[in-house]
């Protein structure tokens, strides 16, 4: 396996994070009653919405560049480096596993894809604002 370029390690100005959830099966009676079977022991389906605002153009460009190294939206990547707390949490105060955080003992089990490309807004000459749309996969 070759070596990928990790994510940028670019302290977002904002995040928006929903943790998904357990899978689940239910099953509903003619009669109205439920019966729910847990399919799973890791939460699915979470997202990570990265918003940069006001970085350099060089910043914004790590995010194209990482974006291409993925594949666009096919290669799955941790947002941690093993050993070092991610800008990508910064500001966060809980629990570093509660949004999601990557590495060799990460409880969710979850690596994350691009949902989308990126989306570059160039704000002045030389800086921009960079939007990144993140799915957990496991």
């Amino acid at each position: 396996r070759s070596l990928l370029m990790a994510f940028p390690s670019i302290a977002p100005s904002s995040r928006n994070f929903n943790p998904g959830d357990f899978p689940v099966k239910t099953y509903r009676a003619q009669s109205g009653a439920e019966t729910r079977m847990l399919l799973g022991n890791k939460r699915t389906g979470m997202t990570l919405d990265l918003t940069y605002r006001h970085i350099t153009d060089a910043e914004a460009e790590q995010f194209l560049d990482h974006f291409h190294d993925m594949k666009g939206t096919y290669k799955t990547f941790d947002i941690v480096i093993e050993g070092v707390s991610p800008d990508v949490k910064s500001g966060w105060k809980g629990n570093p596993d509660a949004i999601g955080a990557q590495g060799v003992d990460n409880a969710l089990g979850n690596e994350y894809r691009y949902a989308s490309p990126p989306k570059l807004t160039q704000v002045r000459p030389g800086i921009s604002n960079v939007q990144v749309n993140l799915v957990g996969v496991l």
